[in-house]
């Protein structure tokens, strides 16, 4: 068995912010992964622009996070989106603010900013251990660990587990921790998919617009409401303009989409009067308001080419129902919700039931859509929990 001041298992985000925390802290500091190499998610997120943050006021910022934004808050205060900004361009890496208020390195790619963060986290003697996979504690408190070479025990001041949620596990995030913390009292809410896509029955009249993206819509679920676009998919829909209302959706809030946004219902109503009574409604939909060829496809694929009363048909654009068939698997889904639960920890992301055991990240219960919230996040709980377990190792 060997010993390190701090240990942390998961190098995601959370993980490795933990970690450059524990170290500046003057911790000697070892970090586990159960894959060959580390920060495998974070890699993928940034494949299509890595978005760090969003650029917007704390109270709009925090209202993402919904019921665990009064938890959050106290950390993201601290490592706010002008926090995550700063902590970039200080790792060498350019960034730009899109019209949306999302922040992008200029670079569009995750790996440069992970080398660098890996060169320092280098130069801070911070250890790194691969293809570890954590498999729980000895009965004398050491973590257990199946690698390439046998069965490893480490033992540690302080342990920051950053295991992500029960997504994308090829990646590592397969939520397989759960059960090692349950078994020890720890209270977990139910694992759940978040940002993830929309299934759909689509007919054969859908096939010529597979891959088409519906742009200037709103789509609404429940309370939430999102404008954004969706990809039109061969089992549904995806993207943000979807993703956001993920929470409603699970909750079996029924799904509709304005197609004409930017229209009210009463300047559509009077463009409507002024054509004649013989017009068409697909007539008025291409010609009238000019709608997209998926746009189109979508209304009738929904109204399923049933005659529709004119004076139905304004209301139908702006409130289209879109019949469902329900969400993709959460291995498919960009986050999950549940994990473990708020009361299971103290003000420093301490496990009540482990003395010395802290959790980060996406394994907390806390959700938010993509758009820069779930990473900056990420990083706020793995510093503030990095923090507050460098503080027990010393008191130890």
């Amino acid at each position: 068995m060997s010993h390190c001041n701090a240990l942390v298992i998961g190098t995601g985000p959370a993980g490795l912010m933990a970690a450059e925390e524990l170290a500046r802290a003057g911790c000697r500091v070892t970090v586990a992964e159960a894959k060959p190499s580390v920060g495998r998610k974070f890699l993928m997120a940034g494949k299509s622009g890595l978005n760090l943050t969003k650029d917007e006021p704390a109270s709009m910022f925090n209202s993402a996070y919904a019921d665990a934004a009064a938890w959050l808050q106290p950390m993201l205060a601290k490592f706010d989106a002008r926090a995550v900004q700063d902590w970039a361009r200080g790792l060498g890496q350019d960034l730009f603010t899109g019209s949306s208020g999302r922040v992008f390195p200029v670079a569009m790619k995750a790996s440069p900013l992970l080398r660098a963060w890996l060169a320092r986290l280098d130069g801070l003697g911070v250890a790194r251990q691969t293809r570890w996979r954590w498999t729980g504690w000895t009965e004398c408190g050491a973590a257990r660990f199946d690698t390439p070479h046998g069965l490893q025990e480490l033992a540690a001041d302080v342990t920051v587990l950053a295991l992500g949620g029960a997504s994308w596990a090829r990646l590592g995030s397969d939520g397989a921790w759960a059960e090692i913390l349950a078994a020890r009292g720890v209270e977990l809410a139910a694992f759940a998919p978040s940002n993830v896509g929309i299934n759909l029955d689509w007919s054969a009249h859908m096939a010529p617009h597979l891959g088409a993206a519906l742009k200037s819509v709103r789509w609404q679920a429940g309370d939430l409401s999102s404008r954004g676009e969706a990809t039109i998919s061969r089992r549904g829909l995806e993207g943000g303009g979807v993703y956001a209302l993920t929470p409603a959706l699970r909750a079996g809030a029924t799904l509709s989409v304005d197609l004409v946004p930017d229209l009210t219902a009463e300047v559509l109503t009077k463009r409507l009067a002024s054509k004649g009574a013989k017009v068409r409604l697909s007539h008025w939909l291409r010609n009238g308001l000019r709608l997209p060829p998926a746009k189109l496809a979508l209304f009738f694929e929904m109204t399923q080419g049933a005659p529709l009363p004119r004076e139905k048909w304004v209301a139908t654009l702006k409130a289209l129902p879109v019949r469902t068939a329900g969400l993709r698997p959460m291995d498919e889904a960009i986050s999950t919700a549940g994990g473990v639960a708020r009361r299971s920890l103290d003000d420093g992301l301490m496990l009540r039931a482990i003395p010395g055991v802290f959790c980060a990240g996406e394994m907390l219960d806390w959700d938010a859509p993509t758009g820069g919230y779930l990473l900056t996040a990420c990083l706020a709980t793995g510093r503030w929990a990095g923090r507050a377990a460098a503080q027990v190792a010393k008191v130890r």
